[in-house]
């Protein structure tokens, strides 16, 4: 996040308009034009570069402006931090249609780079990619003048090989294999000389290069690398560094962007051997081609970093810095291994030693990643059992780092790029998903995306009803986490997310024996079935229910779930789905008391219902006693009223012998009974009455399915027409009247006249309400001349026409 201050200068440079920044643009212009180059310049051009990439879009300058300050970036009086700025600037508004810049002509090495980076912004519609590429390589082939550096080109060489793969010829790559291999392995080990200012006082002791130490103080005895530390370095001491920064790059692209080399497929199966690992390292590395010569350097500067990691460094910026080359050393292993398999054996034992080195150390826990991405991808072709990695990774790492966004970031993602793998071939991966679901439960907005791609590998016939419950406990999980946190010894590396709140009760209850069973099944670190009785739990951590990272939290949960019955669908069997059906009318009352968080696990819940019901219709019968509890509580209406109403609606659509033939009419009588006693009781409006208002949607679905059962069970009909009626008659009355508005009443009674007019004629509602499956055929709707609209509206002029010879 940025500062205040910073916010304020964001925001007046995004608001600044076109006639500002022109008398901006004209105050430069007359500092430039008298070759001022103080500090007045500076800043302004300073100003100028916020402006121009303060906003998304790009700012249009004057091409007599943007000339002028292309003349100042070739002016050689001109100061470098103004040079730097004003192709900061017209990099910024590029591409350029007017722009024309030339480089050939340029022999300052500075402004060879800074001239380019402006070209290579362009496009490349003039070839400038290229034209880039072959003038920055032929400085590469010649000595450089006395104070002229190449590593200012290297950045331009690395966006070069990006924007076009293809741009460098195979000499040209060669050249450059020939460079890397030597500012890897032949920079000095000897510390540059500081700049002084000379003078009488002068000490010339004090100019003598001493050596290179190690970041423990030792002085180093081996070739230099980016973890050497001097006071000050030479020429090809930052080359070096520089080189190392782009090689994993640049390997990618000279070794077929990262895959088995072209010549490694001829190579015989002896070379795998130890006996081919023995030969390859005893000979001299200067008879291998450039390409080969280079990987065995950076196999060899890879292996000097693991080493040097493993100092104790004297000062904190070069503990970081250790972290990071040995990430940066594992994966570039990893890379030569994909390259080259002879490296493989050479690679193994050391990773196995560094494994067991960092599971000992948390500091370096990030650098457990690569290791394993290592062993994933290479312990099968060397016949090596990479089980313990893998166990520690998933089972230690997110139960103790689950607060680590960064970490937990890099975890998901390194999941999420091997789903491949593990889909198949890592069933650790699977079976340790409640532990995965930490890193979600504490830093939910950040990685929610990456666990969309995730989570259906978690899914399948066995972890189904698991993952659904960890679902819908989501948010108690975050809340339980805060309080694990809690409970142990708070230090700086283990933030709380709301330090203002003391949760003094739920922290009493986290370690109360009473409660330790539900909590360590909540923070559980593999999947071991479900556990019934989470209610006292979300009673002890209703405190924490509106805390921001538990709404936070909560809020992702009906993505989630909606993901997860999209994946289960494609899958499930009968079984499977009535199960899923129990579990959602029984979770539907269970869920932690989150703002908001109910109503739209609900909604979800919901739709999901009629999606199982159409996948399998005899659920109806199957469930029935599950489904009669439901429908029959009254109190599910007001608590969730969708799930109810699609419930009533899924009952009256597919408790028919047309979908299951274990249908009788014995369970339709008492689906019957028990909805007309719930119409029956909502419909009542008496003064007295305490029953809360009910939508009309709930009335009017209930109303259709009564009338669907009966046309099934037709013995039912005059019982049901009679409740019709009174239902219209109640819905004209004064209570009716004055509690629902005059639209939802109209809706009411609309439908009880529609049904009571299909009751009329038996035959015609069975036809209508309980269609056949040729009915009910998509092909068989599309015959405008027998599709059920048209039943429908016959039926309609029938009753019309006739209806003072018809009874009632």
């Amino acid at each position: 996040m940025f500062t205040a201050g910073t916010e304020s200068l964001l925001l007046q440079a995004r608001e600044i308009q076109d006639e500002e920044l022109k008398k901006f643009c004209s105050r430069i212009t007359g500092l430039l034009q008298k070759e001022d180059f103080g500090n007045e310049t500076i800043d302004c051009l300073q100003r100028l570069f916020l402006i121009v990439s303060a906003t998304k879009y790009s700012r249009k300058l004057e091409k007599k402006f943007v000339e002028l300050l292309l003349s100042a970036l070739y002016f050689p009086k001109s100061p470098e931090q103004v040079q730097v700025l004003c192709a900061a600037i017209v990099r910024e508004i590029s591409p350029s249609e007017n722009l024309t810049l030339s480089h050939d002509h340029i022999q300052n090495i500075k402004l060879l780079s800074l001239v380019s980076s402006i070209l290579l912004a362009q496009g490349d519609k003039r070839n400038e990619v290229r034209d880039v590429g072959l003038r920055v390589t032929k400085v590469f082939e010649g000595r450089q003048p006395e104070g002229q550096s190449l590593r200012y080109l290297l950045p331009v060489l690395s966006k070069v090989i990006t924007l076009s793969p293809k741009v460098l010829k195979e000499d040209q790559i060669n050249l450059l294999n020939k460079r890397l291999i030597d500012w890897l392995r032949y920079a000095s080990i000897q510390q540059g000389i500081a700049q002084t200012s000379g003078g009488f006082f002068s000490n010339p002791w004090a100019r003598q290069p001493g050596p290179i130490t190690e970041v423990d103080g030792a002085v180093a005895t081996d070739f230099f690398t980016v973890l050497s530390v001097g006071q000050h370095y030479t020429e090809d001491q930052w080359l070096n560094m520089q080189a190392f920064s782009m090689l994993r790059k640049w390997l990618l692209y000279s070794g077929n962007d990262g895959t088995d080399s072209p010549d490694s497929d001829d190579k015989s199966e002896l070379e795998g051997s130890i006996m081919s690992m023995v030969s390859a390292t005893s000979t001299s590395s200067r008879l291998l081609p450039p390409k080969e010569r280079l990987r065995e350097n950076a196999f060899e500067y890879c292996q000097r970093l693991i080493e040097q990691s493993n100092r104790r460094a004297l000062k904190k910026p070069d503990h970081e810095l250790q972290k990071a080359c040995l990430v940066e050393a594992v994966i570039m292993l990893d890379l030569l291994c994909r390259q080259d398999s002879s490296f493989i054996y050479r690679t193994l034992s050391c990773l196995k030693i560094l494994h067991g080195r960092l599971c000992g150390d948390p500091t370096y826990v990030r650098a457990l990643l690569p290791v394993a991405q290592f062993f994933l991808n290479h312990s099968e072709a060397a016949a090596v059992d990479s089980e313990a990695v893998y166990q520690h990774l998933f089972t230690n790492i997110p139960s103790e780092l689950f607060y680590n966004s960064m970490l937990a970031f890099e975890f998901i993602q390194f999941c999420r790029e091997n789903i491949h793998f593990f889909n198949g071939n890592l069933s650790i991966f699977r079976s340790n998903f409640p532990n995965l679901f930490k890193f979600l439960a504490w830093n939910s907005a950040s990685l929610i995306s990456e666990f969309v791609d995730i989570l259906p590998v978690f899914i399948n016939a066995s972890t189904a009803i698991e993952i659904l419950h960890v679902l819908l406990d989501l948010p108690c999980l975050t809340a339980a986490l805060d309080l694990y946190l809690r409970s142990s010894s708070p230090t700086t590396e283990k933030p709380l997310w709301d330090p203002t709140l003391k949760p003094t009760s739920c922290l009493d209850g986290f370690r109360d024996p009473h409660y330790k069973a539900l909590f360590q099944y909540l923070l559980r670190t593999k999947a071991r079935g479900i556990i019934k009785g989470l209610t006292p739990l979300h009673q002890l951590l209703k405190p924490m229910a509106s805390c921001s990272r538990v709404v936070q939290c909560a809020e992702t949960v009906p993505i989630l779930i909606q993901l997860f019955f999209t994946v289960v669908t494609e899958f499930a069997d009968g079984t499977l789905i009535n199960q899923l059906v129990v579990l959602l009318l029984e979770r539907s009352d269970l869920l932690f008391d989150v703002p908001q968080f109910k109503a739209a696990v609900h909604r979800v819940m919901s739709s999901q219902l009629l999606v199982l019901c159409k996948l399998h219709p005899s659920l109806v019968v199957e469930l029935s006693k599950e489904l009669l509890e439901f429908t029959g509580t009254i109190s599910n209406i007001d608590s969730k009223e969708n799930i109810f109403t699609n419930v009533v609606w899924a009952v009256g659509e597919y408790l028919s012998v047309v979908y299951d033939r274990r249908c009788t009419v014995e369970l339709i009588n008492k689906f019957f009974e028990a909805l007309e006693a719930l119409l029956f009781e909502i419909t009542q409006f008496r003064p007295s009455a305490t029953l809360p208002k009910c939508c009309p949607r709930v009335i009017t679905v209930l109303m259709t399915t009564l009338t669907k059962l009966v046309s099934r069970s037709q013995d039912l009909i005059p019982r049901v027409f009679l409740f019709l009626s009174k239902v219209r008659s109640f819905a004209e009355s004064p209570a009716m009247t004055s509690v629902y508005s005059e639209e939802d009443t109209e809706t009411i009674l609309t439908r009880a006249t529609e049904l009571m007019n299909l009751l009329k004629m038996p035959s015609v509602a069975q036809f209508v309400l309980t269609p056949s499956v040729e009915v009910s055929n998509p092909r068989y709707h599309l015959d405008t001349n027998t599709s059920l609209p048209l039943a429908l509206r016959m039926v309609s002029q029938l009753v019309e026409k006739e209806a003072g010879l018809l009874p009632g």
